[in-house]
């Protein structure tokens, strides 16, 4: 037989009552109390938050970045992307990488490769036709 304080259990106690209660009793309240004590410091260590749908339960929310299923389509929208800029002939390529990716502007790749800004101009619209029509096939 163990003493236990109700006031450690009962927080509404004002005073401190000691009560024997058997060694199984004890072990289990003691279990109960680290559980508690674990999950609120899980609580606080992972930021989560409370539900108010779930009563016994912990939501844990990540504190930043993308979730592992979001980077796996990222990465899944990348291939396909690599894939159908492969599938362009080699200047409408070019000039699509270095206008949506690089910044540059029309009139700086017709400077940058000494031709007219109409024929990058039009050869951009071919390559976002011709992408178009790759991704609609798969």
């Amino acid at each position: 037989m163990k003493e236990i304080n109700l006031r450690k259990y009962y927080p509404h106690y004002a005073q401190d009552i000691m009560v024997e209660v058997p060694d199984e009793v004890a072990e289990l309240l003691q279990e109960f109390t680290r559980a508690e004590d674990a999950r609120r410091i899980r609580t606080y260590r992972h930021k989560a938050m409370y539900s108010l749908e779930l009563i016994n339960e912990i939501r844990e929310f990540p504190a930043e970045g993308p979730l592992p299923e979001e980077i796996l389509e990222q990465s899944h929208m990348r291939e396909l992307l690599y894939k159908g800029l492969r599938s362009l002939p080699e200047k409408q390529r070019s000039r699509l990488i270095a206008y949506y990716f690089l910044g540059m502007s029309k009139a700086e790749i017709a400077h940058a490769e000494g031709s007219e800004e109409t024929s990058v101009r039009k050869s951009i619209q071919r390559g976002l036709t011709s992408l178009k029509k790759f991704f609609e096939k798969i």
